[in-house]
């Protein structure tokens, strides 16, 4: 993994390996800028445009975590057949979590509140008739999913010699991931246009009994929910069944019929309303990323999500979000992605609001005017080295302060309760993120084509030796 380096005058320098980022700050060229990501600034070095290499940003945006990845590009010409080949070195992986969806409860709450509040101020006259909504405007939810990128394509500007971007500028086909085979006319038409309601069936379902699994059988129309206890015959409630189980499961709910095998039920249910609102956020918010990634002045290589995941086949990297936007683009060779992920989740710089409400929305309870308490502020990141009591150990984390001043810690391993603010060293003030540093474990059954999964690992530098942070 490389670490981020920067001129004496914070001008952003070619990433440096872990071990000589350590010599220059043995040796007192470097200082520490930023723990994470890790970033050093040397004391002795200006800034040569001669010396960078073509360093390239890659984004796939999604609707809950966005993947990114700085690679080093280089370009090299085939002998035999002159064409160009294009290879990557990653240099840094990074996962963006979202937090629309809280986002979007918290407006939902106000918004209930505000109802309950007014409603005995009827004479109020509405104010929504008022309100216009700008050209290319977004929910809160779906804008913060943009502004978040935004606000990390810049950051990762200024820590390194970014020269380009690439997005997967991805449009997922609602009704073909209902239909796959749709073509033509057929958009315009209905979901039942030209088909029987057994035959649409046959196909949703893969022509598989949903209960037992059978195939090759001859299957019958069950409804998931019976109709003698209010199910409709709506095709969303419609399944397909072999006949011993179609016979068993008589007008018993699905739930108590299954009650052995939850996991099918969720599966069931899943695919029998299969839900596509990820898919239009995506489709939502994919312009107005690109057309803010052109602002940046930077060109911007744009790529479909078949692309990246053909090139991923061809070089046998698993399924995960920052690994796919290394693959974003045109890609001949992908070199060194195999290293820890930092984890990036939007967590909030705290709420303006200062009072605690009810369930019914009216204040009950007020905060305290400053957020800071004994030098600390919640989202702080903090070194607690604990040298009496129960817990006894060095802690590293995320803080979240108390008035009383027992803090409480969220490491990698879990919540740790009760730290007092004596033992609390401040390695970096609150940003509105959290960190954690994730190595990608593979699952070696499916020719190194698995799924990608995720393991803690402790944030690096964070030693007594390098504490400063700027």
């Amino acid at each position: 993994m490389a670490v981020l380096v920067l001129d004496k005058r914070k001008k952003p320098l070619m990433p440096c390996s872990e071990k000589r980022a350590r010599l220059l700050l043995e040796r007192g060229r470097a200082r520490v800028h930023r723990m994470v990501p890790f970033t050093i600034r040397l004391v002795d070095r200006l800034q040569e445009d001669s010396s960078l290499q073509p360093v390239r940003l890659k984004i796939d945006p999604g609707s809950k975590t966005t993947g990114m990845a700085l690679v080093r590009e280089k370009e090299t010409v085939d002998a035999t057949t002159g064409e160009i080949l294009r290879t990557f070195t990653v240099l840094m992986l990074l996962e963006l979590k979202h937090r629309g969806h809280a986002i979007r409860d918290a407006l939902t709450q106000r918004r209930a509140f505000r109802r309950r509040r007014r409603g005995n101020v009827r004479y109020r006259p509405a104010r929504f008739d008022n309100r216009t909504k700008p050209k290319g405007w977004l929910p809160p939810s779906l804008q913060h999913r943009v502004d978040t990128v935004l606000a990390w394509v810049d950051r990762l500007m200024r820590w390194a010699p970014v020269t380009a971007l690439s997005q997967e500028l991805v449009r997922f086909d609602t009704q073909a991931l209902q239909n796959p085979e749709i073509s033509g006319a057929e958009y315009q038409q209905g979901t039942l246009a030209g088909y029987e309601v057994r035959e649409y069936l046959l196909e949703k379902w893969n022509r598989t009994c949903a209960y037992c699994g059978a195939k090759n059988t001859p299957l019958e129309i069950d409804h998931i929910h019976p109709r003698s206890k209010g199910g409709s015959n709506r095709v969303s409630n419609l399944t397909i069944a072999c006949r011993d189980c179609n016979q068993a499961k008589g007008n018993m709910p699905l739930e108590q019929f299954l009650a052995k095998a939850p996991e099918r039920v969720r599966k069931i249910l899943a695919q029998a309303k299969a839900l596509l609102k990820d898919a239009a956020a995506v489709n939502s918010t994919r312009w107005a990323l690109f057309q803010r990634l052109k602002a940046t002045g930077l060109d911007v290589e744009v790529a479909s999500g078949g692309r990246t995941k053909w090139n991923r086949h061809q070089m046998s990297i698993p399924k995960a979000h920052c690994l796919d936007a290394a693959c974003v683009g045109c890609v001949d060779a992908i070199q060194n992605w195999q290293q820890p992920v930092l984890g990036i989740k939007a967590t909030g710089r705290g709420s303006y609001q200062r009072t605690r409400l009810t369930k019914h929305g009216f204040p009950r309870g007020y905060l305290t005017r400053s957020k800071s308490v004994f030098g600390f502020q919640t989202g702080d990141l903090v070194k607690a080295i604990v040298t009496t009591g129960k817990k006894t150990g060095t802690y590293l984390g995320r803080v979240a302060i108390r008035a009383s001043g027992s803090f409480n810690l969220q490491t990698g391993n879990g919540l740790v309760q009760g730290i007092h603010h004596h033992f609390c060293a401040l390695i970096q003030r609150a940003d509105g993120y959290g960190y954690l540093w994730t190595k990608i474990a593979l699952d070696r059954g499916d020719a190194g084509l698995g799924q990608a999964t995720p393991a803690a690992l402790s944030l690096p530098g964070m030693n007594a030796g390098v504490s400063r942070a700027n």
